[in-house]
């Protein structure tokens, strides 16, 4: 499935273009806010390849693709010029419902997210710097100095990259969120800051606080200032707003922000900080144990990333942090050692194939694959990960393993554990073969649910299968015509699985099945249909129809409502229709057909209701 096609079927799955009040990704997975919530299609979404995972968390209707979440949400912008990347539109009243911390989580996990590429990148720049001094390279040399400039600029700038970020999430004007930035980390006042020089703005003492690095400092201030702008806006006059307003934000917000708010945000910042001290002096081994055995959860919610803000300032206060590397080393390797488990034992094909791929993917450092599509679905080898992770977390945790910068744990980013003590990265290894093996071996003995598998005689060969078939009748009378032919792209593509299209000579259209109707567009133009044995149906009555927002239209089911062959489904105006310049070419498509064998077509040229129309070889 090419990226665009994946695009159309994700934005067509999560309501619409006008459902989408905004959407950001992370390292794996696009963020929708969505307007009404009832309208992501989960179960549709879970069936598109490309998709590794559905997930909705809280406000957030979380899709996980994998490592080319990027280039989708560029497809998705590049479509639909309606939607953003990243700034909220109408997310306020679905906010206002929210308790305090859930919108602090909200907004942390929405201000730090797009910033993980930045950092990963960051973080592997200073490990391939580690690899080089290990392989002899002199710090002293300009080399060093270009590489080591490349890596701390995200960490020395990180105010930069927050502004942006924050600006969008509290949606208020980007570049007056850099100017504070720049407020903040500007040269002259860098200097004071060396010098400890008492300074003073109209008799107010500035607290002089070095800001690079920070994080909690930036987002408050453009959490201030987001007010700030609302009130200049308010009061300056429209003829000369474009003039007061800068002015009133700038010289509002930047005042307020060295007098008050940033001293306040690097208080907070040194509690946070004193805390994670607490717990490296007194209990290093709590935090990788806990989070190593639940991390698959976290994941499965998109709640790791809310740990961002403690990583980063870890790693600006001490160069190096023990709250999710030494955990994430130990989860990710223990979903890849379990999903190994499940290919060497597994005998159905398909599965073998999936954990053998994403066992590799995780080893790598990438766990959605095998957590959706192997752990989570098997159930007990997720508990063979959560106890695996758990105890090879505790001997991080005793051992005292660091991470120097950010990536995502797994063997391709070991070199984010190199330290000068060479036994963090002896410990990290040892780690990782705890979480392989013992993973492994609990997935190997505590086994799980493998579903049809193939039989096999004694010989090794694969025994006869027996070949059945199922029979779909057609909705309609009318004329029938290839997909190719059904005047819509994605249909001829054959994307959404094979079928045939009908012209329709009637107003009525009929169940073709018996089954549940499982999916019901409000404007009548589309139903789906599950089968008692698993077949999944579309119809789709006409091209663009859903524009007509159910005009012409008389639905005669609900949604979950139980039908037999030869049911009433929908009458419509086709005249009307049609003098609209509507096309009602109707596709019939099994959604799930890559699950069957073949799915043959009629070579009938005409066809009445109760008539076959496809044939399923299972």
């Amino acid at each position: 499935m090419t990226n665009e096609e994946l695009a159309k079927k994700i934005i067509v799955n999560v309501g619409g273009e006008e459902n989408v009040s905004s959407v950001y990704n992370c390292a794996t997975r696009l963020r929708f806010i969505l307007k009404d919530k009832s309208k992501f299609n989960i179960e549709e979404l879970h069936n598109v390849k490309g998709i590794v995972g559905v997930v909705q968390a809280n406000e957030e209707s979380q899709v996980i693709i994998g490592p080319k979440v990027e280039e989708i949400l560029r497809e998705i912008t590049k479509q639909y010029s309606g939607i953003n990347d990243g700034e909220s539109k109408n997310s306020s009243k679905q906010n206002e419902e929210k308790n305090i911390f859930a919108k602090m989580l909200d907004a942390l996990i929405g201000i730090f997210a797009p910033l993980v590429p930045a950092l990963a990148g960051a973080g592997m720049v200073k490990a391939v710097l580690a690899v080089m001094v290990l392989a002899g390279m002199s710090k002293e040399t300009q080399n060093y100095y270009i590489l080591n400039l490349i890596s701390d600029s995200v960490y020395y700038f990180m105010p930069m990259l927050l502004a942006v970020s924050a600006a969008k999430r509290f949606r208020t004007n980007q570049y007056f969120a850099l100017a504070i930035a720049g407020v903040l980390l500007h040269p002259n006042f860098t200097a004071l800051v060396t010098e400890q020089t008492p300074t003073h703005f109209f008799s107010m003492p500035i607290t002089l606080v070095n800001y690079a690095s920070t994080a909690v400092p930036i987002i408050l201030c453009v959490w201030f200032m987001s007010y700030v702008e609302r009130f200049a806006e308010k009061v300056s006059p429209n003829i000369i707003k474009a003039l007061l307003k800068p002015l009133l934000v700038l010289l509002i917000t930047a005042p307020v922000s060295l007098i008050v708010i940033g001293p306040i945000g690097t208080w907070l910042g040194n509690i946070l900080s004193g805390g994670i001290n607490f717990l490296d002096g007194h209990a290093g081994w709590l935090v990788p144990t806990v989070l190593g055995a639940t991390m698959p959860l976290l994941v499965s919610i998109g709640m790791h990333v809310s740990l961002t803000p403690l990583v980063q300032l870890s790693l600006a206060s001490k160069g190096y942090e023990t709250i999710t590397g030494p955990a994430m080393l130990a989860s990710n390797i223990s979903q890849g050692g379990a999903s190994l488990a499940v290919a060497l034992k597994t005998k159905n094909k398909e599965r073998r194939q999936l954990a053998l791929s994403s066992g590799i993917t995780a080893l790598c450092g990438i766990t959605e694959p095998a957590l959706y599509g192997v752990t989570m679905p098997l159930k007990r080898p997720l508990i063979a990960v959560m106890i695996s992770g758990g105890v090879a977390g505790l001997y991080a945790g005793i051992t005292g393993v660091v991470r120097i910068s950010f990536g995502s744990p797994g063997f391709p980013t070991l070199p984010v554990f190199i330290t000068e003590d060479p036994k963090n990265l002896i410990n990290a290894l040892i780690t990782m073969a705890i979480a392989l093996v013992l993973s492994f071996v609990l997935t190997y003995i505590l086994g799980f649910e493998d579903g049809q598998e193939e039989l096999v005689d004694m010989k090794g060969n694969e025994t006869d299968t027996e070949v059945t078939t199922k029979e779909i009748d057609s909705v309609v009378e009318g004329t029938v015509v290839p997909l190719e032919q059904s005047g819509d792209q994605t249909f001829a593509s054959g994307v959404l699985g094979k079928g045939i299209a009908i012209v329709p000579n009637d107003n009525n259209f009929y169940a073709p099945v018996s089954g549940k109707v499982s999916m019901l567009y409000e404007t009548g133009h589309a139903i789906g249909i599950l089968t008692d044995d698993g077949v999944e149906l579309l119809i789709h009555i006409g091209i663009d129809t859903v524009k007509l927002q159910g005009k012409y239209f008389d639905v005669k089911v609900k949604k979950n409502q139980n039908i037999k062959v030869g049911d009433l489904l929908v009458t419509i105006d086709k005249e009307k229709i049609e003098s609209l310049g509507y096309s009602l070419t109707t596709p019939v498509i099994v959604l799930n057909s890559d699950k069957y064998l073949d799915v043959i077509e009629t070579k009938e040229t005409y066809v009445y209701p109760k008539e076959k129309l496809l044939t399923i070889i299972k």
